[in-house]
């Protein structure tokens, strides 16, 4: 009897969404992080287009659930690198990412969503201060990178790792510094060594560079170690960039069901005037629907992944009006003040609204 092995054998997207590449090359990164380098065909290339920072969303196989989805920052650069490539850390119970270190080998076929999220720089000739910590280095290498192969502006790098023989992309770094020394920092912090960053030291680090537009990745108690060291020197909430991930509990990979509205319900819309990629679109917005489901359901090509809150990929600004939301915790209390939203969440509780993506 012939069995299918669906990482090689020919497999089909669950979704009209996503895709199936095959992974050209597995690298062993650290004892416990690898990369995977995906082989993009030429009729996905222009999905595929990225900038720095974003991840992919991969569909891993689960015997209990069928499979799970997990988001893994782009450690590659689309200025440098030929090919997208993830970086995935063990964790002790991410039963996703030690089954992507153990089991994925070169040639094997893993199904993805496109690149998807906002942690990215809009200018990369500005000077700039990035924190990562762990294998929050992933999204953060990949700006770093882009700004230095790009931009114009100076680089510093704060990156916290538990031990030498931890710290993911050490060679890479050490060639960067040696080819960029007047543009390139990088200061290790080693907990080994040095214990935990507190709040203060962190804010040593930094204070030299503390008029850079900031970007952080990495544990929550570091990243509030960060926000806290960077609110101590006055650095201006807006020119602080966090990226969080969460575990997802749905299936970012099943598309999306059509949107029932009632004649009573569409009587009672809200209107909403959505800037996206330039465009302005004028639409009806039913009080019981995200802005997500609406747009979807327009065929507008609205940048999501998860629709649980927990990626951030659909960020927007509410620019008039005012909304309520579910699942919100990605958003820092600033962020929220700011008027950011996320559209997988939001729910029109005004009668007109003006949103910015």
């Amino acid at each position: 009897m012939t069995t299918v092995d669906p990482r090689r054998d020919p497999i089909e997207p669950h979704g009209s969404r996503s895709v199936v590449l095959r992974v050209s090359e597995v690298i062993t990164e650290t004892a416990d992080a690898c990369s995977l380098v995906f082989e993009v065909p030429v009729e996905l290339r222009e999905r595929f287009d990225y900038q720095p920072g974003q991840f992919l969303t991969l569909r891993i196989p689960s015997e209990l659930t069928g499979s799970v989805a997990r988001c893994y920052s782009l450690a590659s650069s689309p200025h440098t690198d030929d090919k997208p490539k993830v970086t995935v850390k063990r964790t002790a119970d991410g039963y996703a990412s030690n089954w992507l270190c153990d089991n994925v080998r070169a040639g094997d076929q893993l199904e993805l969503l496109p690149p998807s999220g906002v942690f990215t720089p809009k200018n990369l000739d500005e000077d700039l201060l990035l924190f990562g910590a762990g294998s929050g280095i992933t999204p953060v290498m990949s700006i770093l990178k882009s700004a230095l192969s790009s931009g114009s502006g100076k680089v510093a790098l704060i990156y916290a790792n538990r031990d030498p023989e931890s710290v993911i992309f050490a060679a890479e770094l050490r060639e960067l510094v040696d080819k960029h020394p007047q543009r390139l920092v990088v200061v290790h912090w080693l907990e080994a060594v040095q214990g935990l960053p507190s709040v203060e030291k962190l804010a040593a680090l930094a204070e030299p560079f503390a008029d850079r537009r900031a970007f952080m990745c990495g544990p929550k108690p570091f990243m509030d170690g960060v926000h806290d060291a960077l609110a101590q020197l006055g650095v201006p909430r807006n020119r602080t960039h966090a990226e969080v991930f969460n575990s997802l509990a749905g299936d970012p990979f099943a598309d999306v069901a059509p949107v029932e509205v009632s004649a009573e319900e569409a009587a009672d819309a809200a209107t909403v005037e959505v800037e996206l990629d330039g465009e302005v679109h004028n639409l009806n917005w039913p009080r019981s629907q995200t802005l997500v489901d609406i747009m979807l359901s327009k065929g507008l090509d609205v940048p999501y992944s998860c629709q649980e809150g927990e990626c951030g990929s659909c960020a927007c600004t509410v620019l008039e009006g005012k909304v309520e939301m579910g699942n919100s915790e990605i958003l820092d209390p600033e962020d929220i003040e700011a008027g950011y939203i996320l559209g997988c969440q939001a729910k029109p509780v005004t009668d007109h609204l003006k949103i910015q993506f």
